[in-house]
């Protein structure tokens, strides 16, 4: 009796101890510090670093956490690796990514800090290397379903003389433009309009002269609305449009505010975006509110629709000033569409393995190729 006694004390003083120990382990586990890393642009550049910043900054604001971003120094791994080790070094522990250009710095520094927690948004498994560290959550978008999206709202919005403008032709890209095919070949079907489609990848991500003389050459035969996909070459197709009274179509974030304000008032009619306020927003809840960052480390995440409220999701189309909504498209109209996506009544291709012409059905697509 007395050595039962005896074991239950000496059982019961090793518990007492070990719940002391988590204690103390969680007392002095380190407080989350969020910090947000630039691909090469800026803050404002009101698009993937802007929105990202935002989202940080309002939930670390939310939360009382610390935060603060970085900026590398020019476009390369290297600058993208110091600011990453400049954030850990300071003592940041949950580091925030957005853009595919981020893969090399990402694969090269969470091997370094095990410790750290890696938020690449818009990074796939395949621009870390083909594994996604154990530390790293990354995120890619279901870009057709934001590209079909802007094509449905497009025709519906009553223009059927349009154009498809990419970057340089990578998976995302492809997405975009096949989507946006789909998406005009669905409105084309339903309001019976004879729809034409021009299609051209400007094979880089910014405008030239070289690009928008194309451009003008599109506007100038009877374009009237171009989906410019892939960073800075929107410019080109604005400029053109802007001398004839053409649209153009933004594309990752709503870029009607800096397109309007660079080349005219009213020249965007939609854009096709990436919700990366609201996916960088849940993963940090997920990391901080709810501790459970087992749930996303080492995982890659392929984001869309997930709701019937817009704002939800992670693809769309704005639902504010930044469409053009009208009478023939409203603003129920497009939340019926989301809503019939969800439900799986509408299905939008993801190949980017075949010829854009074969993504419609009810429009023949004049497939240019690239211009450089």
């Amino acid at each position: 009796m007395k050595k039962a006694l005896v074991l239950f004390v000496i059982l019961a003083v090793a518990l007492t101890a070990f719940v002391s120990c988590k204690k103390e382990a969680k007392a002095t586990a380190p407080a989350n510090k969020i910090a947000m890393v630039t691909d090469y642009g800026d803050i404002t550049d009101q698009s993937f670093n802007q929105t990202t910043y935002e989202a940080c900054r309002d939930y670390a604001q939310g939360k009382g956490l610390e935060f603060q971003y970085f900026k590398p120094t020019g476009d390369s791994t290297a600058e993208r690796v110091k600011m990453i080790e400049a954030a850990i070094e300071q003592g940041y522990n949950i580091i925030v990514m957005p853009g595919f250009a981020f893969g090399e710095a990402v694969a090269e520094t969470a091997p370094q800090y095990p410790d750290a927690k890696f938020i690449a948004l818009d990074v796939s498994e395949f621009d870390l290397g083909g594994t996604v560290p154990a530390n790293v959550y990354a995120a890619v978008y279901q870009e057709e379903l934001a590209g079909y999206m802007a094509g449905y709202a497009a025709v519906k919005l009553g223009y059927t003389k349009l154009g498809y403008l990419g970057g340089m032709a990578v998976p995302a890209v492809i997405r975009y433009g096949y989507g946006f095919v789909q998406g005009a070949d669905a409105a084309a079907k339903e309001t019976g309009a004879k729809v034409e489609l021009k299609y051209t990848y400007g094979n880089q991500f910014f405008g030239d002269a070289d690009i928008t003389a194309f451009m003008d050459t599109w506007y100038k035969a009877g374009t009237q609305c171009v989906f410019a996909c892939g960073g800075g070459i929107y410019t080109s197709a604005a400029e053109a449009a802007a001398k004839v009274g053409g649209k153009v179509i933004g594309v990752d974030v709503d870029q009607a505010a800096i397109i309007d304000g660079a080349y005219g008032k009213g020249i965007t009619v939609t854009s096709a975006m990436k919700g990366l306020y609201a996916s960088t927003q849940a993963a940090l809840k997920e990391i901080v509110e709810n501790d459970n960052w087992d749930a996303l480390k080492g995982k890659a995440a392929n984001l869309g629709l997930v709701s019937n409220d817009p704002a939800l999701n992670y693809v769309g189309i704005p639902t504010g000033a930044g469409t053009q909504f009208s009478s023939s498209f409203s603003l129920a109209d497009y939340n019926k569409l989301v809503a019939d996506m969800v439900a799986g009544k509408i299905s939008v291709d993801a190949s980017i393995d075949v010829a854009p012409a074969k993504m419609a059905k009810n429009f023949a697509v004049q497939d240019f190729g690239t211009i450089k």
